[in-house]
């Protein structure tokens, strides 16, 4: 079966076409990504402004299209945080169905978080133990934790790299009393969950998903994402604490000419840097691996158990 998620998230909307059944792996088919940023498009009241869901109405008839185009039999579409914290999410949404005749489901971030961390345990399997994960979005960091399928404990914080860079980081670069009053703020919000997953022991297994980390990792020294997803790919914290200052003291231009560093993520990595430098400091990580799979492959796997047990 050909199954297509749309992603409409805080920086991109994302369409993930794989050919797939019960009991088998996935295998991607077609990806279709647009960049949106409707973290930044909130107007002082937090509601997506008519500008930002027109230009989301056209991208999601323009992925619907893709879908159509690439044989799609089932389409899972859902929305993540940009959506779920607008204050006018109800009228986006039904503007969406009205025009498209898509209905996005939007996900929790509980939700988000058991669902990374699905993909995370079948990438790795059992074998790898008790698991750590963590995803750094545009608009939320999620946080999951357990040995089973189903995390034992999970958390969303207000810590997206796109939600925070246009809150709290506006020059390029950031001015340096910025930075720090961000790193600030950053690390109280995680102190206050680390106690939460403590309580469980030590992982066996740390692991992370996300655009922000596979950059971070690739600066860092980590291969190419061109030798393939089953190169091992790690982020160790003393290589990140040696950039996070480096970044902060380069323009988006500069960032941007870095090995795999987009263009369009270039101007947010400062705020990603500092949150995945304080998870990995206040969790007591000093090595972390990358997943390939992430949230929108979590979504395809559940899918699929659903359909198994039909």
């Amino acid at each position: 079966m050909r199954l297509g998620v749309l992603d409409v998230g805080s920086n991109t909307v994302h369409l993930l076409v794989v050919d797939a059944h019960p009991g088998a792996r996935p295998i991607p088919a077609h990806s279709h990504k647009a960049e949106l940023r409707l973290a930044q498009l909130l107007d002082a009241d937090g509601a997506i402004g008519t500008k930002g869901v027109d230009r989301l109405v056209t991208v999601v008839r323009t992925a619907l299209q893709a879908a159509e185009d690439k044989g799609v039999q089932n389409l899972l579409p859902f929305a993540t945080s940009a959506v779920r914290e607008a204050r006018n999410a109800e009228d986006v949404l039904t503007r969406v169905r009205a025009e498209t005749g898509v209905e996005l489901t939007v996900l929790s971030g509980a939700e988000e978080a058991r669902l990374t961390f699905l993909a995370a345990r079948r990438w790795f399997g059992w074998s790898a133990g008790k698991l750590l994960v963590l995803d750094i979005g545009g608009g939320s960091l999620e946080i999951a934790y357990g040995i089973d399928e189903e995390p034992d404990a999970v958390a969303s914080l207000p810590l997206g790299a796109g939600r925070l860079t246009a809150a709290r980081l506006p020059g390029d670069p950031p001015h340096p009393d910025d930075v720090r009053a961000l790193r600030r703020y950053v690390r109280a919000e995680i102190a206050g969950t680390v106690g939460e997953f403590t309580r469980f022991g030590a992982p066996d297994h740390v692991v992370a998903t996300s655009k922000t980390f596979k950059q971070l990792a690739r600066i860092a020294g980590a291969a190419r994402s061109a030798e393939g997803l089953y190169v091992q790919r790690q982020l160790k914290r003393e290589s990140l604490e040696g950039w996070v200052p480096r970044l902060a003291g380069m323009t988006t231009a500069e960032r941007a000419e870095l090995p795999g560093v987009s263009e369009g993520r270039a101007g947010q990595l400062v705020a990603g840097a500092l949150v995945a430098e304080a998870a990995m400091d206040l969790f007591g990580v000093e090595s972390l691996e990358i997943c390939p799979w992430a949230l929108r492959e979590g979504v395809i796997l559940r899918r699929l158990d659903h359909m198994g047990q039909d």
